[in-house]
This record gives structure tokens, sequence and C-alpha cells, in this order.
């Protein structure tokens, strides 16, 4: 064996520059060459595997492809599933369940890595199945979306019920009759599938439309949601278990009875329904009353309060009796009025009597005070005061004294009596009344304006002689 820390240069290891070696016919080949080798070998020889491990670093990223490991106590391996396998996946993945994983063994050369590429992926039994059922419960829960204070209370007698459930099954007659037997109610059913590929999508957007369903428009909105499906086994029932329809149940705001499988079945939905019914039959049962109960009790009531009304009367009748016995009679409580009326009416007739007689003798008493004498002395005094009245009213008159000699002056126009000299002559056009008529007269303060050049005496008063009526110069 060569010392590989011998100085000779003729040594295998201590070689500067590649060369061929006698017996070696083996070619250098690239990274690149031997990782697509690896590549097509281990397709060639792995095509079609099965992996039982639990997963590990679940991510799905933008482009909708999912990366993932799957160990176990021994080993791990990575997986890859496409973005079109993973929208068929008939659950979500988690971290920590235990899944039967189905495609095939490549290798990536860009790392060196070899992984497998999922075509299918399928929980490891029933273990595994309420393993992922625990989690999701655990995570929903915690979110608030089980809590009781979000439950809403059932209408006790809905106008309008929604179902949500194949529409070709034996859940959507049952129910059905029931309600029909009960008490006919209108139903508006929405059909889906209710297992299998893309039936959670479906459950799920029947609830949402049910809720979205606007109150006085041509559909009518439910007053009450009923999701219901037959019995089966924990995967039939799987789609009741996802996030999309638990998170749908939870936000609808239409009251919704949960009705799926039997008795012991139970899913997530059956915690974020307002109620949980154990059978679909159930469910049509607690969701309306039975209308002959209600008749009869309608009826019970009525017949209750008539008898109680007819007892009210009965016992009023009695009391009124009761208490009429107690009362006086009639004679006794309107003797003493009848009494006092007829002595207010002698009091009457005797009043009258005597107001006639002091009235007669009044009239009696004036008629003889109107005697003749009496009289004429009476309308002497009263023709006496009305000539002193007259007398003193000749004596006020202001025309009196021109019988006299006197004259009254008065302005021109207007007839304002003056009584001073400095007043007349500041008026300029003055009127002079005496017994027998009137003279105009014009002052030195009338000549020098000429309005009383125009001036024309009225018409109403002419003078009774023109020559009296000449204006003259004071």
């Amino acid at each position: 064996m060569p010392d590989p820390f011998s100085d000779d240069v003729s040594s295998d290891m201590g070689r500067l520059v590649a060369e061929p070696v006698a017996g070696d016919n083996a070619l250098a080949m690239s990274v690149g060459e031997l990782a697509f080798k690896l590549k097509r070998m281990v397709e060639g020889e792995f095509g079609h595997v099965r992996l039982r491990g639990e997963i590990s670093g679940w991510k799905r990223v933008a482009s909708g492809h999912c990366y993932m490991s799957l160990k176990d106590d021994q080993a791990v391996i990575d997986g890859v599933i496409w973005k079109g396998n993973a929208s068929s996946l008939a659950f979500v993945p988690q971290d920590g369940i235990e899944v039967i994983a189905t495609g095939k063994l490549t290798t990536y050369p860009g790392r060196s890595k070899y992984q497998i590429v999922i075509e299918r992926m399928e929980l490891a039994g029933a273990g595994a199945l309420m393993a992922l059922l625990e989690k999701l419960k655990a995570k929903l829960s915690g979110e608030g979306l089980f809590d009781r204070a979000r439950k809403q209370p059932l209408p006790f007698m809905p106008r309008v019920i929604g179902v949500v459930t194949s529409g070709t099954g034996a859940v959507i007659r049952d129910i059905l009759h029931r309600l029909e037997d009960r008490c006919p109610t209108h139903v508006i059913v929405w059909p889906v599938k209710v297992q299998g590929e893309g039936s959670a999508a479906e459950i799920a957007a029947a609830v949402g439309g049910f809720d979205a369903i606007v109150p006085g428009g041509p559909v009518p909105r439910p007053d009450l949601v009923i999701v219901a499906r037959g019995g089966g086994s924990v995967e039939d029932l799987w789609s009741f278990n996802e996030e999309v329809v638990v998170r749908a149940v939870a936000a609808c705001t239409i009251p919704i009875i949960s009705a799926v499988g039997h008795e012991t079945d139970t899913t997530l939905c059956d915690f974020a329904a307002d109620l949980r019914a154990p059978t679909p039959t159930a469910a049509a049962e607690i969701a309306v009353p039975v209308l002959a109960d209600l008749r009869l009790t309608i009826d019970s009531h009525r017949n209750r309060t008539e008898r109680c009304a007819r007892r009210h009367v009965e016992r009023g009748r009695e009391r009124v009796d009761a208490l009429a016995r107690l009362l006086p009679k009639r004679d006794q409580l309107l003797g003493p009025q009848r009494q006092r009326a007829d002595d207010f009416g002698q009091r009457l007739d005797r009043g009258l009597e005597r107001r006639l007689t002091m009235a007669r003798g009044s009239l009696d008493r004036s008629g003889a005070a109107l005697r003749p004498a009496t009289l004429d002395r009476k309308l002497e005094a009263k023709r006496a005061q009305l000539d002193a009245t007259w007398r003193l009213v000749q004596s006020l008159n202001p025309d009196t004294i021109l019988e006299r000699g006197y004259a009254r002056v008065t302005v021109r126009p207007g007839g304002e009596t003056l009584a001073s000299a400095k007043s007349a002559q500041a008026a300029g056009a003055l009127t002079l009344h005496f017994r027998d008529g009137v003279v105009e007269v014009v002052t030195d303060a009338g000549l020098e304006r000429p309005a009383a050049k125009t001036y024309a005496a009225p018409k109403a008063k002419p003078a009774p002689d023109a020559a009296a009526r000449q204006p003259t110069l004071l």
C-alpha cells in the first residue's frame, strides 16, 4: 500500500493531475450525471410505495403545493403533495397525525435528497382519525366556537324551516313526514352531498346560503335550520367534522339543530350547533310543537277563562244581592224627602199669597199718589227748568250780540273766530259777520300776498246784498 506521506511523485495519492491508471477503465462523471442516474434508478425501483408515518412540519405554500416530513422512531423522509392532489385530500393534515401516504419515490438533485411524491394520503386507522378529531376539537373549542353563551334559543313555532341534507335519501322524507304529522310547516330543502369529496364545502355553502337570505325577499328566510344526515361510520360522517362546516354552523345567525347520525354518533357540528338532536326524526319533533296538543291547550285555556268569567259574575251577583238585603226600603229612604217637599209646597203657596198682597198694597199707594194737581205741578217745574236752560243757551250764542250792533270777525278761509287785533292784522283776508249779513275785507298783510286777490267766497252762503260783500280796506 503506498504511503500517503511519501515524497514519491509517482504515488497515486500524491498526484496533482489526474492521469489514466493501468487497469482502471472507469470514466469520471459529473455530479449532475450521478444525481440524475440516482433519480432514474430510484424512480424505476420505487415507482409505487405506501409509507406509514407521522406528519411533521406540515405547510402549504402560496403556490398551493404542500410540504412535510413523514417519520417514525427510526427514520425521516421528506414528502411533497402537488397542488392538484392537495385539493382532493379528504381531511386537513396536521402535525402529529399518523397517516399512510401512497406515491412514488424520487430525488431532488438540487439538494441530493430523496423524497416521496404523495398522490393519496389517508389516516392510519381509527386511532389516527380520532387523534385528528380531538386536535381539531381542542383548537375550535379554544376559539370559543362551542361556548354555551353563543347558543341561540329555538323559535317556539317556526314559520319556515330550512333543511340541509341529501335530496334523495331517507332523511329528508322522515323529516317531512314527521313535520306533517306534528305541525305542517313551510320547508325549504337545500340538497347537498353528505359524504365524499367536496361534501364539506357544499354543506358549509348551504348553511351560509340560508343565512344570506334577506327577509322579505322572493325566497322566505328560514326561522330555523336543520343540518341532518343518517347514520354511518366515522369516515362516513367525517364531512361534519371538517373545520369549514363547523365554522359555518357557528357563524350562522339562524338557530341550527344538528341531527347527524344516530344517538351514539357525535360530530363537531353537534358542538357548534345551537341544539343537538339524536336523530333527524327527533330534530323534526324538536323543531315544532304538536298542533293537536296546541289546540287542546287553547281549548282548555278558553274553557278555564269562561268558567272564571262566569264564576266572577256569579260572585258579583251574590255580593249585590247580599248588599241589597242590607239596604233600607225605598219608602224609608224617600219618606223624609217627600215630607220636606210637601212642607216646602205649602210654604210656597203661603209665600206667594203674601207677596201678592204686598204688591197690591204698594200699587194702591202709588196710584193714590198720581193725582192731577200733583202731576201739573211737576210738569210746570220741568217746563220752567227747560226755559231757563234755553235762555242760557241763547245767551251763550256768539251771534246773539250781533242784534246790538256788534260784529264777529273770522279768518278766511276756515271760519275761525278772531279775538285780537294782532291776529286779525296778520290774517290778511277776513270776514265780518253782522246781524243782517257778512262783509269781506282785506288787511294790509292781505294786499301783499297774491293769494288774497284770487279768493272766492263760498257758494253755499251767498251774500244777501252784493254791495255789502265788496272788499273793504282797513
